[in-house]
This record gives structure tokens, C-alpha cells and sequence, in this order.
């Protein structure tokens, strides 16, 4: 076993068969994840000291970040006493994981493809989490990520948005079987995208299709703490395919601008064209004071990260959660 050293002094040990990332949960401490299966480059990390192994695949890496001594931490367990570039999660402290009963409270339709789906927990059960945090539903066998589409409620109940994809197990399930009432079990919370405390001026959120559940949840947040953002700029692009598929929108004041952008409009379509980053970057030519929070498809996520940076984003200020397609 050897010992994980942040770069704000806090350690845990690591077990040879535990990735860094898991041994830090074990030991209370959240570090920076999403998938937690080395596609999407959340986790990333630098070595300034020490050894690692790989345990699987770390897709998210390119080669010269590689060389460079990057690491995913859902992907490595120290082979040595090891030094890493990042800080935990504060504010995810005193957060616990857990395994939760719940039922379906109602199923409504958003669009063609998408559902709202609601669920209930039991009254004598405290889901904490924060928002543009998911979950993990267990059905049949099958384990599917969602993110939570609000902030919390005094009801007990979580808002999911669910995209039908063809011959999918789970969107069979969504979309032929389930019915209210209805029992289910899930993981909970999961993810560390979650507003953080910056003197940004600019708060920008990007998002593409059902991306914007957590966006939505975190937009609900700042409603109901508007000391949050005061005194700055709160935007919201969502990037979809077609007009049909903008099925919310900012209800309170909180957002200041609010941008449907279509990728593929018509000749009748009379709003944004193309893509949320490049929208934002049109807009914003200077991005050295904003913050920016992504959630969407993985292409999207690298391409704004890419453009944004090059625009005067600080990589430490771009926030992210990919959407990996799943049925």
C-alpha cells in the first residue's frame, strides 16, 4: 500500500488493486471524475513524484499528455508513494454514496424521443447531493448513468430526462414498460460537475441535447441562491438538431441570456446556427473572466475545451461532464 499526496497537502493510501480515484473515496476524499471509465478526461492528473500502473484503457489521454506524465486517476493505482497536481473536492466533503430504493412518481413526455421521468424516494430517506450530480439505475441486470435535471426538493423526488435510442435495453425498458409506481434502485450522487466558487464575471453554461438536465438543475440552484452570481453574467447556449427539441427554458430572471442554437436548421429557423462553442465565442471574444460548465456529447466537450482556451479560458476555469451514448 502506498500513499496518495495532493497538492494541498491532503493524503490517503492507496491498495495495489484500488484505482487512486476509489482509494480516495474510500478514505472520504472526492477528487475531480465522471465517467469513471478513462473516456473522458475528468480525472486527469499530473505525477510530480513517484510511480503508477495502469489498471485499464486510458482512453482520454493523448500521448504527448501521456509523456508529459498525465494520468486518469480512474484508470492508475500508485506503484509508489506518489505526489499528484490536484486538490480534492471540498465542497462534495460529507457527501456519501449509496445505494437508494425508489418508485416512479410519473412519466411524461418532453419531446418524440425524450422523457421526463420523476422518481420518489422513501419519506425516511436523505439523498444529499448537489446540483449537476447523477445517478446509477440498476434494471434487469443493466447499470445506466442519468444526471439529476434539478436541485433539491422538499418533496424527496428527482427530475431525469431520458433519450430514446433504438433497440436500447434501457430504452425499452423507459419507454414500453415502466409505469408508475413502479420499483427501482440507483447510486447516488455520482460526479463531481457542480457549480464552484470563482470571481469569474461570466458564467457560462454549454450544453447539447439532454445536457442540459444538469444545467437546468444548476440554473434552479442559483434561483434559489441569487448572492451566488451577483454582480455577474449568467448565460445558457444549448445546442440541439431541431426547433422540436428545445423543451425548457430559463423560468426566473437568473439567466441573463439564454441561447437555442441549432447545428442543422432550416431555412426558417431565425435563431443561433451551428455550434454552442462557437456561439459563445462570437459573443464573448475575451473568455480570460468567465467560467464555463459543459455537459453534452464528448466530441462537443473536446472541441469547446480547445476553442475556449484558445480564447483566453483558463483550463483550470472549464468544467465538464460528457454524455457517452448508452442504450
Amino acid at each position: 500500500m502506498f500513499v496518495v499526496t495532493l497538492s494541498n497537502g491532503r493524503h490517503f493510501d492507496n491498495p495495489a488493486d484500488s484505482s487512486i480515484l476509489d482509494a480516495a473515496r474510500s478514505n472520504g476524499i472526492v477528487l475531480e471524475h465522471s465517467c469513471r471509465t478513462g473516456r473522458c478526461g475528468a480525472c486527469k492528473a499530473t505525477v510530480l513524484a513517484g510511480t503508477t500502473r495502469a489498471l485499464c484503457l486510458e482512453e482520454a489521454l493523448s500521448e504527448d499528455e501521456k509523456a508529459a506524465g498525465a494520468i486518469l486517476t480512474c484508470c492508475r493505482a500508485a506503484t509508489s508513494d506518489i505526489n499528484l497536481d490536484i486538490e480534492d473536492l471540498g465542497r462534495l466533503a460529507g457527501i456519501k454514496t449509496r445505494i437508494f430504493p425508489c418508485r416512479i412518481k410519473s412519466i411524461g413526455q418532453l419531446t418524440s424521443n425524450i422523457i421526463r421521468v420523476v422518481l420518489r424516494l422513501p419519506p425516511n430517506a436523505v439523498l444529499g447531493f448537489l446540483p449537476g450530480q447523477y445517478i446509477d439505475i440498476f434494471v434487469a441486470g443493466v447499470r445506466r448513468s442519468y444526471s439529476i435535471a434539478n436541485a433539491p426538493r422538499a418533496d424527496n423526488t428527482i427530475e431525469l430526462h431520458i433519450r430514446r435510442f433504438e433497440n436500447g435495453v434501457m430504452s425499452q425498458f423507459w419507454f414500453e414498460q415502466a409505469k408508475p409506481e413502479d420499483l427501482l434502485r440507483f447510486e447516488a450522487p455520482l460526479g463531481s460537475f457542480f457549480l464552484r466558487d470563482t470571481s469569474c464575471k461570466n458564467i457560462v453554461f454549454l450544453a447539447t441535447g439532454t445536457g442540459i438536465a444538469p444545467v437546468k438543475a444548476m440554473v434552479e440552484e442559483i434561483a434559489a441562491n441569487p448572492g451566488l452570481v451577483e454582480g455577474k453574467k449568467v448565460r445558457v447556449y444549448w445546442g440541439n438538431r431541431k426547433p422540436d427539441d428545445f423543451y425548457w427554458r430559463p423560468e426566473n430572471n437568473i439567466v441573463s441570456e439564454f441561447y437555442p442554437v441549432l447545428s442543422r436548421p432550416s431555412a426558417e429557423w431565425t435563431g443561433r446556427r451551428g455550434y454552442v462553442q462557437d456561439a459563445l465565442s462570437s459573443d464573448l471574444g475575451d473568455l480570460s473572466d468567465a467560467v464555463v460548465y459543459a455537459c453534452g456529447s464528448p466530441s462537443m466537450i473536446a472541441s469547446a475545451k480547445e476553442r475556449l482556451v484558445s480564447l483566453g479560458l483558463s483550463p483550470r476555469h472549464f468544467y465538464s461532464d460528457a454524455f457517452f451514448p448508452s442504450s
